[in-house]
């Protein structure tokens, strides 16, 4: 099959031949339709996660996607040949991604029905993503009312974050560079979203939208700590890049540290609000599997998601 591999790290990512997955007791073969990019697959070519977790070469890459099952594994349970699915690998080590024509996943963890009205490329792109975002609200037990500051709104996570955020009746700010990107973000959702530019005084602008302070940060770009200090006494703050309690010693603010790890029952939440229209997954370019080196060449200065078409 055709796949997006590393034969080492750091390298660029290629487009060669590997062999063909089999299912493994409990797994599903899915036949990929669409996958998408996300951080961590740019980080595995840069060489930033052989720290913590094992590579297995040649490494395919990919997280996110979403195909039709083509095969079970014994005892996979729950899903039969010929189901739409759609969801995230979720394998203990790197080099089995979704980055390809097929992939192997387990059938109890991580994927769950694609429901009508839902294209395989929004499904795709919606795993890792999504979940994140959905841990990051829940973290912080945003409610109606209070105040949201997301920083990296015009990323994959941020995008639907903002959504899901102004969905919620929280009142968000969010930060972007002015220009396209600040077009992106204030197009997501019908709800009015302060956007404010990351790269000025971040802190005064803020501040003269939520004079006491935020009530909530979701930290998915930029200097976690200094954003801290924008949260009102007892705020709280989930970052998805890593931050902890220790890096904000001194402030009165409770830090999350998030791992956007999807179940079925937030998979399936997310593919129903995309569904019903509630929700818009923010795929802004679409390559195919053979155009993968470029679609990572673009991951950097491209706001929303980018897809890939592995079909």
């Amino acid at each position: 099959m055709r796949a997006v591999t590393l034969e080492s790290v750091p390298s660029t990512p290629a487009v060669t031949e590997v062999d063909t997955p089999r299912p493994a007791a409990g797994e599903l073969l899915v036949k990929v339709a669409a996958a998408s990019l996300n951080g961590i697959d740019i980080a595995t070519a840069a060489g930033y996660t052989q720290a913590f977790m094992e590579h297995r070469f040649p490494l395919v890459l990919g997280q996110d996607f979403a195909g039709v099952v083509e095969a079970l594994g014994e005892g996979a349970e729950g899903f039969a040949v010929g189901d739409a699915v759609f969801g995230v690998v979720m394998k203990p080590f790197l080099g089995a991604g979704s980055l390809a024509q097929y992939v192997t996943v387990p059938a109890g963890h991580g994927v769950a029905r694609i429901p009508a009205g839902v294209t395989a490329e929004d499904a795709g792109a919606l795993g890792v993503a999504g979940a994140t975002a959905v841990r990051s609200l829940d973290a912080v037990a945003l409610a109606e009312g209070e105040t949201v500051l997301i920083s990296g709104a015009s990323g994959g996570v941020g995008a639907l974050a903002v959504q899901l955020a102004a969905d919620r009746g929280a009142r968000v700010i969010a930060t972007a560079r002015p220009g396209t990107q600040t077009d992106f973000v204030t197009g997501l959702t019908g709800a009015e979203v302060h956007v404010v530019d990351f790269t000025g005084d971040v802190e005064g602008q803020v501040r003269a939208i939520a004079p006491d302070g935020v009530d909530a940060v979701l930290h998915l770009a930029g200097d976690g700590a200094a954003l801290a200090a924008l949260l009102r006494p007892g705020g709280q703050l989930a970052s998805a890049t890593g931050l902890t309690q220790d890096d904000v010693k001194g402030h009165d603010v409770t830090v999350h540290t998030i791992m956007g790890s999807p179940d079925a029952q937030i998979l399936t939440s997310l593919a129903e609000q995309v569904a019903s229209g509630a929700l818009r997954v923010p795929v802004t370019a679409t390559y195919p599997i053979e155009q993968a080196t470029q679609a990572f060449a673009a991951f950097a200065g491209t706001p929303g998601k980018i897809a890939v078409s592995c079909s």
